[in-house]
């Protein structure tokens, strides 16, 4: 009997994207994207939409972590907070990761982490997963994060799905990203802030949202309230707090593509 080849070989991914409920969550999310991929103002103005998504994005994701700044303030320049200075770093350098992301995943979550903990960490930390007896940082109150050999298992197997070739949607994967970053926490300070970051660079990367205009983090932010229970439900590993886990993840994506809506048709007013 020959080997099975790569192509052969069941997509790991599939089982997923199969779940209850994934499916329709996922074609809803897709044809709002699609519609706000159509909009006719990005014709002239898709640079400025993406810009000001990108700092939309960073400005949720660093309130996720506890950050108190305003639009105003980042617009202003008025930006002290470690926080959201790393995650508008990581923001601005989302698009120099695209194709780096699938070829050496390790490679740009390292940088990601470079980014986002410039600010708060030693110099030997960044970039490097955590090591024992250092601390982990829990924003969100998820519990205890798996001990730092659990951890690095657990990346190298993410690393494999990143690297594979898969046909599931790209809402899934990035789903599958920032959910087991999440998990993981695999540096132990930022790890929010470089989970929501590689959920956005997967979309861009994957092909749903080529022009990086989706404000995913807002929408995480915009769903709050259900954000740690999701991620539970997820951390639990069962096949209905993983499918609950992609569900809501589509809905943030869709609040945030629903807000990048809104700041073409403000452009579109002028």
């Amino acid at each position: 009997m020959s080997e099975p080849t790569s192509d052969s070989l069941p997509d790991p991914l599939a089982r997923i994207a199969g779940l209850p409920g994934v499916s329709d969550a996922v074609a809803e999310t897709r044809a709002l994207v699609d519609k706000l991929l159509g909009h006719r103002i990005l014709r002239r103005r898709s640079s400025d939409v993406s810009m000001e998504s990108s700092l939309r994005g960073a400005c949720a994701s660093a309130a996720l972590e506890g950050a108190e700044v305003s639009m105003d303030e980042i617009r202003d320049g008025h930006v002290y907070d470690t926080r959201i200075k790393g995650a508008l770093r990581v923001s601005s350098e989302l698009g120099t990761l695209v194709d780096t992301w699938p070829k050496a995943p390790r490679q740009a979550l390292a940088r990601m982490h470079t980014l986002v903990a410039a600010d708060a960490v030693a110099g030997d930390a960044l970039g490097r997963p955590r090591m024992a007896g250092e601390r982990v940082e829990d924003p969100l109150e998820l519990g205890p994060a798996p001990e730092p050999a659990v951890a690095l298992a657990r990346l190298e197997g993410l690393y494999a799905l990143l690297g594979a070739r898969t046909s599931v949607p790209a809402l899934v994967t990035s789903a599958l990203v920032h959910g087991e970053l999440m998990s993981i926490r695999p540096f132990g300070w930022g790890d929010g802030l470089v989970a929501r970051a590689a959920e956005r660079l997967t979309l861009v990367e994957r092909g749903l949202d080529p022009k990086s205009l989706v404000t995913s983090e807002l929408g995480h932010q915009t769903l709050k309230d259900e954000y740690a229970p999701a991620l539970r439900g997820y951390m639990g590993g069962t096949p209905e707090g993983v499918a609950a886990w992609v569900v809501y993840c589509c809905r943030a994506v869709r609040a945030g593509a629903q807000d990048s809506l809104a700041t073409c048709e403000a452009l579109k007013r002028g």
